[in-house]
């Protein structure tokens, strides 16, 4: 098989257009070294995913979005040690290649991990992206330990990675975990999760000082544009922020009186930088030990059984809505 389908965009359209996302047939990619060749059969839609969609510019070639994928390897290249033809894998994809929402895709071994045996292919594409944002946050940027105590604040706590966020602080640190969401729905989703209180972001600074009168140790921020003075406010002096997003002429001076540090998470940094990169596969393969274990539950509340391009414009769709709780996958 010299071709295979995919789902693809040509340029930035309204996802409610039926060309945002199409079919099309392109060829099955090669290999590199270190690559494996998976057939994918479930993947999950990001933000990031949205965000590259509506920043597209018109081209002839389709450009295949898509990261977090569960599969099984069909192929392996010359250098591939870790992994063999048959496993069944989670990952979640390198931004500077093409994506998951295709038949087969390549990728380097090295951000590849066996899934977890426990989890079917849908449950298991929900998890890699927002495990391994989530994991670098706490272990890597924060510098959590399973000692560590303080207040961690969690926004958007009922999106896909504050979802893991929450577990993952419960089980493997002592902190108290203060999660934040405004409906009732996403309230009970986050104590579910075990967060240990639940405050409305739409009052963040009255609630977090109410909950924690002597500051925040710890916050992670997805939506950081407007914030930087609460921030400043309810952290505690020498607290640290670790920011998922990139709002642009951020300024972070408010900070400064309390010597806080800012710092950014990107999970896509190590294949970008070709630095470390197994420290992924080896991310993935302690969270599907954790998955196998019952410590960590999939965070898919939506499965859509339609791997096409109309499956995944309502994917995409339910995403841009802003009231997504957990995660959407779409499957075979």
């Amino acid at each position: 098989m010299t071709t295979m389908t995919a789902i693809g965009a040509f340029t930035a359209l309204p996802i409610d257009d039926p060309d945002a996302l199409q079919d099309v047939r392109v060829d099955v990619p090669e290999l590199r070294p270190h690559d494996v060749l998976v057939r994918v059969h479930a993947v999950s839609v990001n933000p990031v995913d949205i965000k590259r969609r509506r920043g597209l510019q018109p081209s002839a070639t389709p450009t295949i979005l898509g990261f977090d994928a569960a599969g099984v390897i069909e192929a392996v290249g010359p250098r591939v040690s870790t992994l063999a033809v048959g496993d069944e894998v989670w990952y979640a994809g390198d931004v500077s290649r093409p994506g998951t929402n295709a038949e087969l895709h390549s990728v380097d071994e090295r951000i590849v991990s066996r899934k977890p045996k426990s989890l079917s292919f849908k449950d298991s594409a929900a998890l890699p992206l927002t495990t391994i944002t989530a994991w670098e946050a706490l272990f890597e940027r924060f510098g959590l330990t399973a000692d560590s105590t303080g207040d961690l604040l969690v926004l958007g706590a009922a999106g896909g990675v504050g979802s893991v966020m929450i577990q993952l602080a419960k089980k493997l640190t002592a902190v108290r975990v203060i999660a934040t969401a405004s409906r009732d729905d996403s309230r009970d989703w986050a104590l579910r999760l075990g967060a240990d209180v639940v405050i409305d972001h739409h009052d963040l600074q009255r609630q977090a000082l109410d909950v924690a009168p002597d500051g925040i140790d710890y916050v992670f921020s997805p939506h950081s544009a407007g914030n930087v003075e609460t921030y400043a406010a309810i952290t505690k002096p020498f607290g640290h922020i670790t920011a998922i997003d990139e709002p642009e002429g951020l300024e972070l001076v408010a900070l400064k009186p309390k010597s806080i540090a800012w710092h950014w998470e990107l999970m896509f940094t190590r294949a970008l930088s070709s630095y470390d990169m197994i420290a992924q596969q080896r991310l993935l393969a302690a969270a599907a030990d954790l998955v196998d274990r019952g410590e960590l539950r999939s965070t898919i509340t939506t499965a859509i059984d339609d791997f096409s391009a109309a499956g995944l414009r309502e994917a995409h769709r339910l995403v841009e809505s802003g009231h997504m709780i957990g995660k959407v996958v779409v499957h075979r």
